[in-house]
Formats: C-alpha cells, sequence, structure tokens
C-alpha cells in the first residue's frame, strides 16, 4: 500500500474500483490547514481525464504495470492481432482499445501498457511519428502556393489528412499521429 508521497506521473492506480494513470500532480502546502495532493487521473478503459484530490498521507492502491513492444501483424474482424517480438506470444486487441488505429500498418511496432498481475492489456499506443506513404492526391497546381494551402490525401492505411500542396502519390510522409497532421515529407 502505497501514500501520497508515492505520487508520480506515470503511476497506475485504483480510484473508485477502476485504473487511473496520473497525468499530473501537484503537492501544495498551504500556510494554513493539512497539506494534499492536487492530480489529474486518466482513466484507462475510457480515456476520460478527472481531477482528484488526495488529503496528504492519503493511502492509495497501485497496480504493477509494464509496457511492452509489439508488432502489428493483420487487422480481424472488430480488432487486431499483434505479437510481442521476443516471446512471438500473439494477443488480440478489440478496435476500441487502440488508439488513433487508422495510421497503423502491418509490421508496425506499438508499445502495449499490460497489467503485470493478471497478463491484460490496459492500453495499445502508436509512435508519435509514422512514416505512410500517400496512396492518392490530387494534383497540385502550380503557383498556389503564396499561402498555407493544403488538400486531401489518402494514405496506405486508407486514412485521409490533410497535406501541403507539393506532395504528391507515391511520397512517403511523416505524420504526427497524436495531433492527427502533416509533419514533413521523408527524403529517399
Amino acid at each position: 500500500m502505497a501514500t501520497t508521497a508515492d505520487i508520480r506521473n506515470g503511476l497506475c492506480i485504483v480510484h473508485n474500483n477502476d485504473l487511473f494513470i496520473i497525468t499530473e500532480f501537484l503537492h501544495v502546502k498551504p500556510g494554513k490547514g493539512p497539506a494534499f495532493v492536487r492530480t489529474k487521473l486518466r482513466n484507462v478503459k475510457t480515456g476520460r481525464v478527472i481531477d482528484n484530490t488526495f488529503s496528504a498521507g492519503h493511502k492509495i492502491t497501485t497496480v504493477r504495470v509494464e509496457r511492452r513492444p509489439y508488432q502489428f501483424l493483420y487487422r480481424e474482424g472488430e480488432g487486431f492481432n499483434f505479437m510481442h517480438n521476443e516471446t512471438f506470444e500473439q494477443v488480440y486487441v478489440p478496435e476500441h482499445m487502440v488508439e488513433r488505429s487508422e495510421f497503423m500498418k502491418e509490421g508496425q511496432i506499438v508499445e502495449m501498457m499490460v497489467n503485470a498481475e493478471n497478463e491484460e492489456v490496459l492500453t495499445c499506443e502508436l509512435p508519435s511519428h509514422v512514416e505512410l506513404a500517400i496512396t492518392y492526391s490530387e494534383p497540385g497546381v502550380k503557383g498556389d502556393t503564396a499561402t498555407n494551402a493544403t488538400k486531401k490525401a489518402t494514405l496506405e492505411t486508407g486514412a485521409e489528412i490533410q497535406v501541403p500542396l507539393f506532395i504528391n502519390e507515391g511520397d512517403v510522409i511523416k505524420i504526427d499521429t497524436e495531433k492527427r497532421s502533416y509533419v514533413e515529407r521523408v527524403r529517399k
């Protein structure tokens, strides 16, 4: 059993019979009254963020989680199949647990957070940046570059994003998966 003195970013705790990850915290010692800890907690299952205040010395139940690399193998029905690179263990993850799955291509490495006590997969996270090829894009019109004009492009995974006019079919681009936006063209 831990206390509020053990709180740190990334710690997984049980709160109101749900698993939460601490994303922010602040120890506060007011001039008058007892100390407390303000936290932002992200629900592991729903992704919802809540604010919570713990009094100093409050007992919290921590959960041991491990981050493990998995390789995306293929899509199956309403979910995805992944393989651990060292043990070759395969795991099926429902689609709702994979954020930004539209940027995931076969063979890509993702990071899964696993509850070490019961081997339950909690989250599946893509890297912050991925490189994907453009499969369809309207040709850009020469001379339209005076402003930051963009056009819609379809990626090899089927996702659509806005890209600058100079990007063409066949180009490989870097994408920020969190913002769902174009970053740069990848030089070959």
